[in-house]
Parts: structure tokens; C-alpha cells; sequence
């Protein structure tokens, strides 16, 4: 199977439905001629012309306006927000209207948007520009939450997310879009809902999302070489979540290690801890560890902002300490 990076398997994803679908459109900043800072879209408008792919004026709220009229009247607009940390500027759009149309009209009315965005610190890119906010929106009754751990994971979502009657909203991290992974050339979903173990294992469950799964990955392989065996799950969609597949880890493991690059407090580790916590209690030997980003703005400084966000070595240290039954004891 070829390798592509992330960035090519979004490309992909999006030229494909823009082919199927007439009635699919991007529009954004910067998503024409610049395809992006990142360069994700590049090519498409030399393909579909600057009519489905729309550069747009320096006004996220009229953007994102514009996109859920378009998709109330039967169009699929894939919103590009240029920084995840935009989102404040449209929650009016996303969280008032996105979320609730289908409801406050009855069923009559569907918003089958995509809001694809990113996330993820380490990239010096200071306070503003390097948020992880998908607990934000996670929040919301109406939106559904995917977070891509790969070029395989981004272009599954990304077409089945397209293909959603409801909003849907993507995070993206930044640092992967170089990343590559296997990547099939026929066309394939997949599914939202639907977790992905990535490694088995029976002392110790590390669910991680996003590019925290590799973090877990290379925090197995290290607990491997100690005789500690990590069962490594990506959730995939953080709403709606694959409980089932989580609470069936714990119960086999008995401990367990939720790792998110959010801050930590009422965030994204929180609430899968307490749902293991309500779920598997009777199967825990240990409590439920959640580790994400420090409770801190993001700073600039390198060496500071380094340690703001979970590491393999970090999570190593937390699990040979649940293994060992160091944690309880501190308790």
C-alpha cells in the first residue's frame, strides 16, 4: 500500500467529494491560490475553480455564516479555519445555529456542514495559535467531533464526515500534516463512533487522541521492554464515542491512562475518565489517570512550551506507577 502525508490524504478526500458532489463547496481563508499556511488545499483550485473553492475576506463569523445558509438550503460547505483557535470567533454560528437547527426546526431542517480546523502546541506558535479546543465544541448537544491520528484516520473522516446530514467538526494536528501512513487508493470510509485498537495488550489501557496516540504507541513500546503489556485505543470520534470498545479495555487491563493535548481540567480526558469511573468501576485496580495539556496559556518559549503537553516519557512514568500500585498508595 502507497504512504501519503496527512496533508495529501485531506487533498484527496476533498477533491474526491468535490467530484462526486456538486453540491459541495470549501470556502475560507487563504484556500484558493495560498491553499492555506499549510498548504493542505493546494491544487484544488486550479481543479474546481474559485467558485467551490472560495477565498473569503478577514471575517470568520460572515464565513461561517454564510456556509450554514448554504448547507440549511441544500448545499455541503467544508468550512477551512485557518487556526483552531478561530473557534471562539464563531460559536454564535457553530454552537447557536449549526447545533440546533435540525432540533428548533422540528427535523425539518439539516445542516450537513464540515468546520475542518486544527490544533496541537509544540509548533512556536505562542498563546493564540496553538490551542486545542476540541473540548469546546464537544460540549455542544448537535455537533459530532473527529480527531484524525493519521493520513489513514484524515481521509476516512474527513468523506464520511462530508457525508454527514449533521455539522461536523474536524481537528487537524498541525505538526502531522507532513506525517505519513499507509493509505489505500480505492475509496473507503470510516465509520464515526467506531474506536481503532491500535496495539493490544492486557496490564494497562492508554486511550489517547489525535497525535497523543503516537505519544501512547512509543510509551508502549517502552513499557514493552519492562514487561508492562499497553493495549493502545484511538477513539477516533470523541463525539459520538466508542464507550463500549473503551469500557471493554479497562475491564481486560483493570487500569487506565486518558491522554488528550487539551488542558486538563473539564476537558476531553475528563469525561472519558468518568465514564470508565461509572462503567467499569468493579474492574478497576487502580483510579483512571488523565493527562493533558498544563492548565496554562500555551507559551511561546520553547523549553516551556515543550512541557506543557503530555509526553511518551511522562506517560511511561504515570503507568509504571499505576502498574505498581505507587499511585493507590499515594491516594
Amino acid at each position: 500500500m502507497r504512504e501519503i502525508t496527512l496533508s495529501q490524504a485531506v487533498n484527496e478526500a476533498l477533491a474526491e467529494e468535490l467530484r462526486r458532489d456538486p453540491t459541495t463547496f470549501i470556502i475560507g481563508e487563504d484556500v484558493a491560490e495560498a491553499g492555506t499556511p499549510f498548504k493542505v488545499l493546494s491544487g484544488l483550485v486550479e481543479e474546481f475553480g474559485t467558485d467551490r473553492v472560495i477565498d473569503t475576506p478577514i471575517s470568520e463569523p460572515g464565513f461561517m455564516g454564510i456556509a450554514v445558509g448554504a448547507a440549511m438550503t441544500g448545499a455541503r460547505p467544508i468550512v477551512d479555519l485557518m487556526f483552531g483557535d478561530f473557534i471562539f470567533l464563531i460559536m454564535d454560528q457553530l454552537c447557536n445555529q449549526a447545533a440546533k437547527t435540525h432540533y428548533m426546526s422540528g427535523g425539518k431542517l439539516n445542516v450537513p456542514l464540515v468546520l475542518r480546523t486544527n490544533m496541537g502546541a509544540t509548533r512556536r506558535s505562542a498563546a493564540q495559535h496553538s490551542q486545542s479546543l476540541q473540548a469546546l465544541v464537544a460540549h455542544i448537544p448537535g455537533l459530532k467531533v473527529a480527531m484524525p491520528s493519521s493520513a489513514y484516520e484524515a481521509k476516512g473522516l474527513l468523506k464520511t464526515a462530508i457525508r454527514d446530514n449533521n455539522p461536523v467538526v474536524i481537528f487537524e494536528d498541525k505538526l502531522m500534516y507532513q506525517d505519513k501512513a499507509p493509505v489505500p487508493e480505492e475509496e473507503y470510509l470510516i465509520p464515526f463512533g467506531e474506536a481503532n485498537i491500535k496495539r493490544e495488550g492486557k496490564d494497562i489501557t492508554l486511550i489517547a487522541t489525535s497525535s497523543m496516540v503516537q505519544v501512547a504507541e512509543k510509551a508502549a513500546d517502552i513499557l514493552s521492554k519492562e514487561g508492562i503489556e499497553a493495549e493502545v485505543i484511538d477513539p477516533r470520534t470523541i463525539v459520538p464515542l466508542d464507550e463500549a470498545t473503551l469500557i471493554e479495555s479497562v475491564k481486560k487491563t483493570s487500569r487506565a491512562i486518558v491522554i488528550d493535548e487539551g488542558h486538563q481540567s473539564y476537558g476531553v480526558t475528563s469525561e472519558i475518565a468518568s465514564r470508565l469511573n461509572e462503567k467499569a468501576f468493579y474492574h478497576l485496580d487502580a483510579p483512571v489517570v488523565r493527562m493533558g495539556a498544563m492548565d496554562v496559556p500555551i507559551p511561546f518559549s520553547p523549553a516551556l512550551e515543550d512541557i506543557t503537553v503530555p509526553t511518551p516519557e511522562g506517560v511511561v512514568e504515570t503507568a509504571r506507577k499505576l502498574c505498581s500500585g505507587e499511585l493507590i498508595h499515594a491516594a
